[in-house]
């Protein structure tokens, strides 16, 4: 359920060139392992879209039960190696913390 406050990370990836396949499938590797084994992601909230002016740019969101649990995430020896694998891929990788401001609904 989604509430005012929830606390988010994104990431800002620039893929290297012809990478953006291999990419996808290490992302979703590091995202199933962390929902299966990361306290506090919180389920079906991970996605990573594909900007349609350039292929080889994503943006990866997800919504954690607070900043302590993304904070553990983070700390944990195999996501930083999941992470890596991701990272080899890129020319650039940015990462940032949000929280939910409104999420109007029908």
């Amino acid at each position: 359920m989604l509430r005012s406050g929830q606390f988010y990370g994104s990431g800002e990836w620039l893929g290297r060139e012809g990478s953006e396949d291999d990419f996808v499938e290490r992302w979703t590797t590091l995202m199933e392992w962390s929902l299966n084994n990361a306290p506090g992601a919180v389920s079906e909230s991970f996605l990573l879209v594909r900007s349609t002016e350039d292929p080889r740019r994503f943006l990866s969101l997800g919504a954690w039960e607070n900043q302590d649990a993304r904070e553990a995430w983070l700390q944990m020896p195999r996501m930083q190696e999941f992470f890596s694998q991701c990272r080899e891929l890129c020319e650039e990788v940015e990462s940032h913390q949000y929280t939910l401001a409104v999420s109007p609904g029908r």
